[in-house]
């Protein structure tokens, strides 16, 4: 059980960790959002969209995506077109505490923009379902319970904190040079991931 338990928190951790679209946006909306708590429909739907992509995962949908080029091609072109303009809306934003009206969105657009980035995202999609999908393969019972139980709470847990560290960055960055800094890098991160499913639309073909 605890050697399911430290593998779930571990392999959940390390995917859950890179820079991306759906990092970026909680960051963002904690700098941006006057009070922390604003931050709670995009941390929760974020979270609730991993939880869907790891149960899925741990069901075998795995199997079905994996093997069906026709399925893959079509994620990787919808993920491709959707982290070009990602990555540009990324580039181009301003700091959230030069314009924190406009970069604080209402509940509605979080909940939104939050299914989008988590669900529209290839990449972390076939994170999740192939590598969480293919590691809980080893465990039966009890264990595999823990061990998605485990990468569940780490997406919680990850998100809330994240939110939260946007929110102590946007009180002390006020030139917004850090925040500015960020964006610019994870916007390379972002294209980087979409150079990755170029190849990999080109392998298919």
């Amino acid at each position: 059980m605890s050697a399911a338990l430290l593998h779930g928190f571990i392999l959940a951790f390390g995917l859950i960790l890179p820079l991306g679209a759906q990092n970026v946006f909680i960051f963002n909306q904690g700098a941006s959002q006057p009070r922390l708590r604003g931050t709670l429909p995009a941390v929760l739907t974020a979270a609730l969209c991993d939880t869907l992509l790891i149960v899925l995962a741990v069901l075998g949908v795995s199997i079905v995506v994996l093997s069906l080029p026709v399925l893959q091609t079509v994620i990787f072109t919808i993920g491709f077109l959707f982290l070009l303009y990602m990555g540009w809306s990324v580039w181009n934003s301003a700091p959230a505490s030069f314009n924190q009206q406009k970069a604080a969105m209402n509940p509605k657009k979080q909940i939104m923009f939050a299914m989008s980035v988590s669900l529209l995202n290839p990449h972390a999609i076939l994170d999740t379902i192939g590598v969480i999908g293919t590691n809980s393969l080893r465990y039966t019972g009890s264990e595999k319970a823990a061990f998605v139980i485990v990468c569940i709470t780490v997406s919680y847990i990850w998100f809330a904190g994240l939110a939260a560290a946007g929110r102590v960055i946007g009180n002390f960055d006020k030139n917004g040079i850090f925040l500015r800094m960020l964006n610019k890098v994870s916007a390379v991160m972002i294209w980087g991931v979409a150079l990755y499913l170029a190849k990999q639309l080109y392998d298919i073909f």
